[in-house]
């Protein structure tokens, strides 16, 4: 089962619509039970004969096997700290992207650690924690029959984790995985957010990044 920290938000519920459809049981997590329950019905709403199950983030956290974490950045140590034991061993990925918009502009938000998945991985120490899905559009995610196409980087210190969430890319089509090597490099693949964030304000888009020159 795949579940999702802080999965009433779009990212969240977005990414759980196409795992779904694409035959994976979903649990969408909340603090609030009957926001887990209302996001899950709006998944279910899409895809009806998909599994789709809600929780509060604790049991989503016990029963998943692969957990997201999509929370926004503020709130992701509050939510990880007392879930480090239920995910002792399990695969999480974190698709955080520290970004403030200030003074009309979109920036990275400075991280002790260096990024949110680096601290992720120091409060999950026994967890395979993969920085993953920062950049797939969540308007696009939730229009089904909508193309999603780019790459998705993946980046961990746990290859066999890694490996795990990757083969989770190739389940939704035209989203390709790349290995971007260790965690210490999701620092830059958070901070990419920021730069398409401010392009698609820009030029009015929705973007995505696409790697040329791999076989």
């Amino acid at each position: 089962m795949i579940g999702f920290l802080g999965g009433t938000g779009p990212e969240g519920r977005g990414l759980a619509l196409r795992l779904a459809l694409a035959g994976e049981r979903v649990m969408l997590g909340s603090r609030d039970l009957a926001k887990a329950r209302q996001a899950a019905e709006r998944v279910k709403a899409k895809a009806p004969s998909a599994q789709v199950l809600a929780a509060e983030n604790a049991q989503v956290a016990a029963q998943a096997d692969i957990v997201f974490v999509v929370v926004p950045y503020e709130a992701q140590a509050a939510v990880l700290k007392p879930l480090a034991e239920v995910l002792a061993r399990k695969v999480v990925v974190s698709a955080v992207a520290p970004v403030v918009f200030a003074q009309g502009r979109f920036a990275a938000v400075p991280v002790p650690e260096g990024s949110a998945a680096a601290q992720a991985q120091r409060l999950l120490p026994r967890s395979q924690v993969v920085a993953a899905f920062h950049h797939v559009s969540a308007v696009d995610l939730w229009v089904p029959d909508r193309v999603v196409e780019g790459d998705v980087v993946a980046c961990s210190d746990y290859q066999a984790g890694k490996e795990r969430v990757m083969a989770l890319v190739r389940r939704i089509p035209n989203l390709r995985p790349v290995d971007g090597d260790g965690l210490e490099n999701a620092r830059y693949v958070e901070e990419v957010t920021a730069l398409l964030l401010s392009i698609n304000r820009l030029h009015n888009a929705r973007t995505m990044i696409k790697i040329v020159g791999l076989s």
